[in-house]
């Protein structure tokens, strides 16, 4: 049974936000409606554009073929066919499909563009495209086939597709046919007239809604790293002194004063930090003491990248572009995908430092020339391997990340018989992003066991508020390693436990609110 919705979103296409689109990410059911204002917008919008068919001029994406074949002159009682041809001719994804999720964020988004008044569809369309979303109508979508300019044309055209009864779509958490899915939510298939097709593929919607959903990952990952890091100092007696104001005064990058900000908060209150004040101990690895720096560095990459999704989110980007105004149809490059690559690449490149240095810590705490703790954190070395080999396996995964970083952006292939000559693969860059923030999690997720594990030896000694809150809360699902037994369900304990934001929010209920 489809659940009641916790929002209603009203679409403007200028005001929608990061925040709106939330709960959407997490899965949440979110409600639309179409504001009064835009309403019009798209009315006046589809006037120009029935004017032009009307007149039986020649205007590229209205009255033409597409892409190589612009100067094709398309009858007006060959329009609605031409629609149709195009979408069915462009679904050609491949791969998995992509999560519910993310097609939903992508539904929001294009619907988003479109409604700001620019793009020439009826609002007969709008409304039922609108009435779909909120029946929980979900096309099946393919991850992959989209090279990120002229739109995310193969993605978009099977989203299309779907509307109009081709492929496959999920309603109610289960796949079926298009078709099928349409009856059961009692919407009749949708028909295309002149312009909509074109007008519903041309856009970066899919690059956007890959890159909001890793953005909000990230988000949740840049406070969970400071409070794990927190609980891995704890577990190695490192020093507090780093985290001091001053230095990121000093330094004077706000992504370094919030992470300082935010381990001295975990580390408030700690007996462990105390009673190591004063050891010999001159200086700690740069994996602990360099916290701030590197932490502070993704802080400041995660920023960009949120104030040009912030952008993007509300930005027109069909082709051509329809002037109200002026009574203009332009054709120009607004479905390229560049923007938002670039961005996406340094999310990805910013993520997989984030992994190498929690890696680092992992060595630090089970390497026992290192931490001065039992070796591999287990009581009986020797007879039981205890966390060696999750060292190897975020190894691993810290290793995979680097090549994943190679950017796409730098990417390009002519396509459309070279009338798309340079394309962004924007997709690629937000699906990478995807992976990585995914490995990411893991390897602080294991970093997290070792954390915690180490924190047993010191078990006399209080945690600081936050890293105390983050030891408690982790034993809730996984118990302290007395003896080696199989790891697999710990790891994704933690790592549920991480990207459910369950992690963070035990530490702020803790330690106050932490800053991303």
């Amino acid at each position: 049974m489809k659940q009641p919705a916790t929002k209603t979103l009203s679409l403007d296409g200028t005001s929608l936000s990061l925040a709106d689109l939330r709960p959407l990410v997490r899965g949440e059911n979110v409600a639309l409606a179409v504001s009064p204002k835009a309403r019009k917008a798209v009315q006046r919008a589809r006037e120009l554009v029935e004017a032009h068919v009307e007149r039986g001029e020649v205007v590229y994406g209205i009255t033409t073929g597409f892409g190589k074949l612009k100067s094709v002159a398309i009858a007006a009682q060959d329009l609605e066919e031409l629609q149709e041809n195009l979408i069915l001719s462009h679904c050609c994804g491949v791969g998995e499909p992509m999560p519910v999720e993310e097609v939903r964020v992508a539904q929001v988004l294009r619907l988003n563009g479109l409604v700001r008044g620019h793009s020439g569809l009826s609002l007969a369309l709008v409304d039922a495209l609108v009435a779909l979303f909120n029946a929980g109508f979900v096309p099946v979508v393919p991850r992959k086939g989209s090279v990120g300019a002229s739109g995310d044309l193969a993605p978009l055209a099977h989203m299309a597709a779907a509307y109009m009864g081709h492929g496959d779509a999920h309603v109610g958490g289960k796949r079926m046919s298009a078709r099928a899915a349409l009856k059961k939510v009692g919407i009749a298939p949708v028909k295309l007239g002149a312009r909509e097709g074109l007008a519903l593929i041309n856009g970066t919607e899919i690059i956007k809604a890959l890159g909001v959903c890793a953005y909000w990952r990230a988000e949740n990952v840049s406070k969970a790293a400071d409070a794990v890091a927190a609980l891995s100092i704890e577990g190695l007696l490192g020093s507090v002194k780093p985290f001091d104001a001053r230095f990121a005064a000093l330094k004077g990058h706000a992504g370094h004063a919030r992470t300082s900000a935010n381990v001295r908060r975990c580390l408030a209150g700690s007996e462990v930090l105390a009673s190591h004040a004063d050891c010999d101990r001159v200086q700690d690895p740069y994996s602990l003491r360099c916290v701030p720096q590197v932490h502070g560095a993704f802080k400041t990459a995660l920023e960009h990248v949120r104030g040009v999704l912030a952008l993007e989110i509300n930005s027109v980007t069909d082709n051509p572009i329809v002037f109200p105004d002026t009574r203009e149809v332009v054709s120009a490059g607004q479905f390229h995908g560049q923007p938002l690559s670039i961005p996406l690449d340094y999310l990805t490149i910013a993520l997989t430092t984030l992994a190498n240095v929690s890696e680092r810590r992992i060595e630090q705490l089970v390497n026992p020339d290192l931490s001065h703790l039992p070796a591999f954190l287990t009581p009986k070395p020797g007879l039981n391997s205890g966390l060696m080999i999750v060292q190897v396996s975020a190894a691993s995964l810290a290793s995979e990340n680097k090549s994943l970083a190679h950017p796409a952006s730098v990417d390009t292939i002519p396509t459309s018989a070279n009338q798309e000559d340079h394309v962004s693969m924007g997709v690629t860059a937000a699906r990478k992003a995807l992976l990585v923030v995914d490995n990411v999690e893991h390897v602080l997720a294991m970093e997290w066991l070792c954390a915690a594990q180490a924190r047993e030896f010191h078990g006399d000694l209080r945690a600081g508020k936050g890293a105390h809150a983050a030891h408690s809360l982790l034993r809730t699902k996984v118990k302290p390693l007395a003896r080696d037994r199989f790891m697999h369900p710990d790891i994704a304990a933690a790592k549920t436990l991480l990207d459910s934001g369950a992690l963070v929010a035990a530490v702020e209920q803790a330690a106050g609110e932490l800053e991303s």
